[in-house]
């Protein structure tokens, strides 16, 4: 394996660009590091400069990688190489807990197959649909009048409890600490309350998707969902990030919001977190 510097991240960011959408969570995390955002990995590739086998994982020469969960992406155009590259010792650390996420989730068998070998264990954490917007011409926008853009705002440090308790991936320390990179280190949009409050927001993952997006259930039913939607994709549109976001497979309300607004998705693409170790 080979652990890429700073000049080659840039490349394999542009290689990642043409293989969208698949590509897009390794994009995204690429994207970030390469404009100086903070981060804990390490970014390792098969061979280069035609690699077929990228991962992302925790940077062991990093001590704030341990302020997170251990967390692990990966894209690759051959199922059959990418077999080969886990099955190396050097690929992955797989003696203690960790989570790979986004991957092709026609690579589970694989991936299941290949921690087995190790005497690993394995569970399916999530499974996802992919959609992102390929132009900001697709976007549905809603009405906003002018007393709700009033309400807009940022996010800080001071909500990083109150969205903690309420995210569902949330309610910890590793929760809290990532919220926080989050907030200090992406876009994010809320509307808050005549107190100042947040009362609905919207976040963006360290690999730049669109997520956390909620509201408290007092302030539902308001058309507060939609406006964030939107709001969030023209400004991460207008910065140059790519816009896209994943939905649970069960979740039907966030999935017609997306598809309504505009959002396009590749039906025959399903993306997949896996708990390996727990």
């Amino acid at each position: 394996m080979k652990v890429l510097n700073k000049d080659e991240l840039q490349v394999a960011e542009g290689v990642l660009l043409k293989r969208l959408p698949k590509s897009y969570k390794i994009y995204g995390f690429l994207y970030g590091i390469n404009r100086n955002k903070p981060n804990t990995l390490e970014v390792v590739v098969d061979k280069w400069p035609d690699f077929e086998v990228i991962i992302c994982r925790p940077d062991p020469q990093n001590k704030r990688a341990l302020e997170f969960m251990k967390k692990v992406s990966l894209y690759s155009t051959d199922e059959g190489v990418l077999r080969k590259v886990l099955r190396q010792e050097d690929a992955m650390d797989w003696s203690a807990y960790f989570l790979v996420g986004g991957f092709d989730f026609s690579y589970a068998p694989m991936l299941k197959e290949v921690s087995s070998e190790r005497q690993v264990n394995n569970r399916d954490y999530t499974l996802c649909r992919l959609l992102y917007l390929p132009d900001v011409s697709y976007l549905n926008t809603p009405a906003i009048d002018s007393e709700l853009q009033s309400r807009f705002s940022s996010l800080s440090l001071s909500d990083v409890d109150l969205i903690n308790k309420t995210w569902k991936f949330g309610g910890n320390k590793q929760g809290y600490n990532n919220i926080r990179n989050l907030i200090s280190n992406f876009p994010s949009c809320c509307i808050v309350d005549v107190q100042g409050q947040p009362v609905a927001w919207m976040l963006v993952y360290d690999y730049c998707a669109m997520g956390l997006l909620y509201t408290l259930p007092e302030h539902r039913q308001k058309g507060y969902a939609k406006v964030l939607v939107s709001t969030m994709a023209k400004k991460l549109h207008a910065e140059g990030y790519p816009v896209y976001c994943f939905i649970e497979k069960n979740n039907a309300v966030s999935y017609k919001l997306f598809k309504d607004m505009g959002f396009t998705e590749d039906a025959s693409y399903r993306a997949a977190w896996f708990e390996f170790n727990f």
